[in-house]
C-alpha cells in the first residue's frame, strides 16, 4: 500500500464516490472541478494507496427476502489470540453475519446478522453461532427500525 498526500480535491473525490460509486469519471471530474484524465489519475492513486478499498452496491435486504436484522453480542470463554482468531475464522464463513467487530469490555464481539425471518434466525443462532469455537454466551437484540444506515466515514470538506 503506497502512501499518499491528499488535498481538498482528493477529499471531494472521496466524498462524491462514497455517495455514488457508480458515477462516471466524467461526471466525477465535473463535480470536483477537474478534467477527466487528471481525475482518473487521482482516483487510481487513491485506490493504489488503499484509501479506496472497493466499490459495491448497497442492496435492499427486504427486497431480497431478508426481513430481520439482529445484533448479537458474543462472549468467549477465553480472550487468548488463538481463541479470538478461531471465532473470527468461523464467523467469516457465515454469510448471514454481515459485520463482526471485536469490542473492548464485557462483550468480546458484536455481530450484525441478517435472516429471512425469526425462525431462520433461531436456527442460525442455535446451529451456527452458539456452536462457534469458544462461545460461552450470545445475547441478541432484534432491530425494530433503522433510521440511519451509512457506510464509509465522514469526509470533512474545506469549502
Amino acid at each position: 500500500m503506497a502512501t499518499l498526500s491528499m488535498d481538498a480535491i482528493d477529499m471531494r473525490i472521496l466524498s462524491e464516490l462514497q455517495d455514488d460509486g457508480r458515477m462516471t469519471n466524467v461526471d466525477l471530474a465535473r463535480k470536483v472541478g477537474l478534467t477527466a484524465p487528471p481525475c482518473l489519475r487521482r482516483v487510481r492513486a487513491l485506490e493504489e494507496a488503499g484509501v479506496i478499498e472497493s466499490y459495491h452496491a448497497h442492496l435492499n435486504p427486504l427486497a431480497l427476502g431478508y426481513g430481520i436484522t439482529v445484533f448479537a453480542m458474543v462472549s468467549l470463554k477465553s480472550q487468548a489470540e488463538a481463541d479470538l482468531r478461531a471465532f473470527e475464522l468461523h464467523v467469516a464463513k457465515l454469510p448471514e453475519v454481515r459485520e463482526c467487530h471485536m469490542l473492548n469490555g464485557e462483550i468480546d464481539f458484536i455481530l450484525k446478522v441478517v435472516a429471512r425471518d425469526l425462525q431462520t434466525f433461531q436456527q442460525f443462532l442455535t446451529s451456527q453461532l452458539t456452536q462457534a469455537p469458544h462461545v460461552v454466551s450470545v445475547k441478541t437484540s432484534l432491530t425494530i427500525r433503522t433510521s440511519k444506515n451509512l457506510s464509509g466515514v465522514p469526509i470533512a470538506l474545506d469549502e
